[in-house]
């Protein structure tokens, strides 16, 4: 038994250094590579750099006909998003009349702006001042080139559209000025093209021309398809970050987690002995589990989820270091390492339990009420709050109980304890 426990261990510790091994560097195996684990969470905006911009709804509605509205208008400018290929942008609703959008990777803020918190109100109207169709009856929108090869937009109406812009092309085909037979298309109250109807259209296509070029000809259509926002929007915030700050502040932030591990390490190997080795063990199973979830649940990493990170950190030592004192005091008392273990676990269950309850109402408060950095903060928190329950009262548990039936094991001393009654 003292043989197969001595195994066990070996095994358990073997592991874990490689799994750390792989997690921080990975292997380079002539390109068949194992990707890193790092590499794999997502950064947030503080840390990527890009562009973030708030945008406040101007209404006087409130309740669910504002709560509905804006969630149609984050669907909306979702679409627009896509549109300018920003990998796994962040769009919340902040406060109920606000809108946070987080590009990662976007080093131009304007662009972003002028795309996205633009109306979008497509109108057709011909020359007495009616509008004859709306983009609402635009069934797509992509970019094509004419017969001249010039660059534009090709519309496809719906039904309703294609009937009454062959109507009105019919009609205004009659009108023996030109001047009376220009169709103005008006994008939020600005003309961007004048074509005269040369020819009365009854298949239902258009062709927007205006000097386009394929970038502005793309956004265009991006905003055609998306449609209009259902409420006015007015830039609230706007904030554009580099890159270079971004990866300073990562590296910087490791740098500082790595020496505040390390001297956790020595400590509680110091303090505790063997079962403050078993603790590291336990604490690198820890940082191994919140990186796996978090690259699971694709959450973004910020400055303030690594705060929540190595508060955590704090909490997983913290239990440990509870339920140590509690080994120690059973083993002065002249139990058996066996039974000091078990009752050590006990008797340190409540505190632990109701430490780390308090904690999770003051994470899911600053999730739920929070925004962007907050409940960044909140989300690796409530991650690692988790997470240290389980390595303390089920990873260090099942490790000292191999090493109780480790021959080495059964000195006090290993335990930190110099005394025994």
């Amino acid at each position: 038994m003292k043989n197969k426990s001595r195994i066990v261990f070996a095994l358990i510790l073997v592991f874990v250094v490689a799994a750390a091994y792989l997690a921080m560097f990975g292997l380079d195996l002539e390109r068949y590579e194992i990707s890193p684990l790092r590499n794999e969470v997502r950064l947030g905006l503080d840390l990527s750099g890009g562009v973030y911009v708030v945008l406040e709804a101007v209404t006087d509605e409130t309740g669910p006909a504002l709560d509905e509205k804006m969630a149609q208008a984050r669907t909306i400018i979702e679409q627009r998003v896509d549109g300018l290929g920003v990998s796994e942008p962040n769009i919340t609703i902040e406060n109920r009349n606000r809108i946070r959008i987080e590009l990662a990777g976007l080093n131009n803020p304007q662009e972003a702006i002028d795309l996205i918190g633009k109306t979008a109100l497509l109108q057709f109207i011909e020359p007495d001042g009616t509008v004859v169709l709306t983009g609402q009856n635009v069934r797509d929108a992509k970019v094509t080139y004419d017969e001249r090869n010039r660059v534009g937009v090709s519309l496809e109406f719906d039904r309703e559209g294609a009937d009454a812009f062959a109507e009105v092309t019919g009609r205004l085909l009659q009108e023996p000025l030109e001047a009376n037979r220009v169709i103005r298309i008006v994008l939020d109250n600005t003309v961007i093209s004048d074509p005269v109807v040369s020819a009365e259209i009854r298949d239902g296509r258009s062709f927007i021309s205006g000097g386009f070029t394929i970038e502005s000809a793309s956004q265009l259509a991006n905003l055609i398809r998306a449609g209009a926002l259902p409420v006015e929007m007015r830039e609230a915030e706007v904030s554009a970050i580099g890159p270079t700050l971004g990866l300073e502040s990562l590296e910087r932030s490791i740098f500082a987690a790595g020496i505040g591990l390390l001297l956790i390490f020595l400590f509680m190997v110091i303090f505790y002995r063997l079962p403050g080795f078993i603790a590291n063990i336990a604490l690198t199973v820890y940082i191994l589990i919140v990186l796996g979830v978090m690259v699971q649940l694709n959450a973004n990493l910020t400055l303030p989820g690594i705060a929540g990170l190595i508060l955590s950190i704090g909490m997983a030592v913290d239990a440990n270091v509870v339920i140590f004192e509690r080994i120690k005091e059973e083993i002065r008392l002249g139990k058996t390492t066996r039974t000091a273990v078990d009752s050590g676990f006990k008797r340190a269950m409540t505190t632990i339990i109701d430490a780390n309850f308090t904690t999770l109402i003051a994470g899911g408060v600053l999730f739920y009420f929070g925004t962007g950095p907050i409940r960044g903060f909140a989300v690796t928190l409530l991650i690692g709050l988790f997470t240290s329950l389980f390595t303390a009262l089920v990873v260090t548990r099942l490790l000292l109980k191999i090493a109780v039936k480790m021959e080495l094991s059964k000195s006090p001393k290993l335990y930190g304890v110099g005394e025994v009654k």
